[in-house]
């Protein structure tokens, strides 16, 4: 074999080498985490993802060049906390960028200055800066709303597909039953005072038993179920 064959495959070996070697060092690695505890999980980027904790409801990761942020209503019901920390204004915000479809996901592209703007993220020493790539996810089934923010599209769009949901917060009934029962109740407050007012022998014995006006009692009745939330 001459000298020339010899270095064109040196060279073409040199240049696997380099591929191989660029394939590695720009490649991502992912583990899987809980996001609810036993319920849904996600991939996000491995061995540099770090949990900035639980802010009034809302979990936050950040790792290099992103932030997650998490929040179940079901896991905490101090939800309203959670509006005042930024959550929703994150949201409103994300969905003000430009709008994108990548590979089948809704992305929506804004400044990273514009992100750390928002006050929830006061609790993390971060210092982003260029293009965010956001994608917000939510599941009315499990109660999961999912905020993954990343200047690397392809690791935000890897991370929304490998979310997999699971309830484990079952729908909360007490508010419901208790509205139902005051309903019921007012209800029928409401519908015997028209009872007795619209029957004018009956309506004639309790006012004079009593010494109670029953239209006056009538209007108070009305008056207050009509300012109770239901």
């Amino acid at each position: 074999m001459d000298n020339k064959k010899i270095i064109i495959i040196g060279i073409i070996l040199l240049i696997i080498a380099a591929g191989v070697i660029f394939v590695m060092l720009t490649s991502v690695n992912y583990e899987r985490i809980e996001i609810t505890p036993n319920g849904t999980t996600m991939e996000v980027p491995a061995n540099q993802t770090d949990f900035d904790g639980n802010v009034g409801g809302a979990k936050i990761w950040n790792w290099n060049n992103g932030i997650l942020v998490t929040y179940n209503n079901h896991e905490d019901p101090n939800f309203l906390q959670v509006t005042e920390l930024g959550f929703t204004a994150l949201e409103e915000l994300i969905k003000n960028g430009e709008k994108q479809d990548i590979d089948g996901v809704t992305c929506y592209v804004i400044n990273a200055d514009e992100l750390l703007e928002i006050h929830i993220f006061d609790v993390i020493k971060v210092n982003y800066n260029g293009k965010f790539y956001c994608i917000p996810l939510s599941n009315e089934t499990t109660h999961d709303n999912i905020i993954i923010c990343c200047n690397n599209k392809d690791i935000a769009v890897h991370m929304a597909k490998s979310v997999e949901y699971k309830n484990v917060y079952p729908d909360n009934t007490d508010l419901e039953n208790t509205l139902s029962t005051l309903e019921n109740v007012t209800g029928d407050l409401q519908s015997k005072a028209n009872d007795y007012v619209n029957d004018s022998s009956i309506k004639s014995t309790v006012e004079e038993k009593t010494g109670v006006n029953l239209d006056d009692a009538k209007n108070t009745i009305e008056q207050y179920t009509g300012k109770l939330p239901i």
